[in-house]
């Protein structure tokens, strides 16, 4: 019992002690701070980085390099400007009030109707016909009512004249953007200096002959040419078609001297009716023996390319030389859609054919009809193409018969309008 009692006595008096240094420690301290001069403290400077002490170890714990704490860096404040408000930190947020947003401003009505689609311009283009409608205009006429002109931007008008001299004459004197012809008539018009050219061809082989009346037939089928009455239409019928014809029928040159020459016009069809002519040369013969036949006339036609002429156009679209500049990439337009017009009516000529009857109610005769199947495999299927020989051997064919004294360059008689300018 001894011991532990004097165990007990030590511990108590080592806490009095311990009490006793501590106050009078605490007392020196006081009157050492009463006694001197606080030192001044230094400034206070933020950092923005905020170092994250490692995890506490236990004493047997140690920590290996790859599992030090990283060192998060937070980046300075922004100020930020506009109309943002910062509030402080020990003052509560209050929620601004709910703003209505304002409502859209969206018609539920329209009050007029949206504008039309302008369409682009249209170029305007006249050409002249060389005869009244005829099969032989069958690609003009495809084109213009199947919108082969107008997918192009054209507007194609198509004028029959008063006369068949006046559509060359309208063409020269530029009152007509284009006019047709014939390759023998382009090669005198030519010859006298009239600035017109072959843009295209619509018919490929010649339509022109002799038409002569049976009943003046002997019994060698041959008609007596000498001192009959032979009608014409046109210049070109007499000095070249005719006069051709003649000098290889009869035998001689002067043949137009041996018989009776008369200018008909559009009466062709009268006149042969009437008896007034013997023959009549044209540039369609196969629709004039056809209108005969209905009203009771036989005839016989003499092809012109079988009776001394040269193979020709037989229909051509001819263009002013001297303004064709300003209309060059119209006229190409134009004879794209003869192109086009042309192939259709190949592949499907009798689509074709009553395409043309509900166009033109005029051609819905018997005679159109039956001249349909002798037209259409002539039309040209190249309207643009330009057969340099067929041009350059009529030409040499005229001067050799003296009806033009010089011979005119190809580029002045007929150019590839699908080939661009130089």
């Amino acid at each position: 019992m001894a011991k532990p009692y004097r165990s007990c006595m030590a511990r108590a008096l080592a806490g009095t002690i311990s009490i006793l240094a501590l106050a009078l420690s605490l007392q020196l301290v006081a009157e050492t701070a009463r006694d001197s001069v606080p030192l001044p403290a230094p400034p206070l400077q933020l950092e923005p980085i905020v170092k994250v002490p490692p995890l506490l170890l236990r004493d047997t714990e140690t920590l290996a390099p790859s599992e030090a704490t990283p060192i998060i860096e937070v980046p300075p404040a922004i100020e930020v400007s506009g109309g943002l408000d910062h509030q402080p930190l020990n003052e509560p947020h209050i929620e601004p009030e709910h703003q209505a947003e304002p409502a859209l401003d969206v018609p539920s009505v329209v009050s007029e109707p949206a504008e039309p689609i302008v369409p682009p311009p249209m170029t305007r283009l006249t050409v002249t016909l060389d005869w009244y409608l005829n099969p032989q205009h069958a690609s003009l006429l495809v084109a213009r009512e199947k919108g082969m002109f107008a997918r192009r931007g054209l507007d194609v008008a198509l004028a029959i004249p008063a006369d068949p001299s006046v559509p060359a004459k309208l063409l020269a004197a530029g009152r007509t953007d284009l006019a047709l012809g014939r390759q023998p008539q382009l090669h005198l018009l030519a010859a006298k200096g009239v600035p017109l050219v072959r843009v295209a061809t619509l018919v490929a082989a010649p339509v022109s002959g002799l038409v002569m009346n049976t009943s003046l037939e002997g019994e060698s089928r041959e008609p007596p040419l000498e001192g009959l009455r032979i009608g014409f239409t046109d210049v070109d019928g007499r000095d070249v078609l005719l006069a051709g014809m003649l000098k290889e029928l009869l035998g001689v040159t002067n043949g137009l001297e041996l018989v009776g020459l008369v200018d008909v016009g559009y009466s062709a069809l009268d006149v042969m009716r009437e008896q007034r002519i013997d023959g009549m040369v044209v540039n369609h013969r196969y629709l004039l023996p056809r209108q005969l036949a209905d009203e009771g006339v036989t005839t016989r036609v003499l092809p012109s390319e079988a009776n001394g002429l040269p193979v020709h156009d037989g229909l051509i679209l001819m263009a002013n030389r001297d303004q064709l500049n300003g209309k060059r990439d119209a006229v190409r337009r134009l004879v794209s859609a003869l192109e086009e017009a042309a192939l259709w009516i190949v592949n499907h000529p009798q689509e074709a054919w009553q395409l043309l009857e509900r166009a033109e109610p005029a051609l819905a005769d018997h005679t159109s009809q039956d001249a349909w199947a002798d037209i259409f495999p002539r039309l040209a299927l190249q309207p643009a193409a330009v057969d340099r020989g067929r041009y350059l051997r009529f030409e040499q064919y005229l001067l050799d018969a003296g009806v033009i004294e010089a011979i005119t360059p190809l580029e002045l008689l007929a150019i590839d309008i699908g080939t661009a300018a130089p």
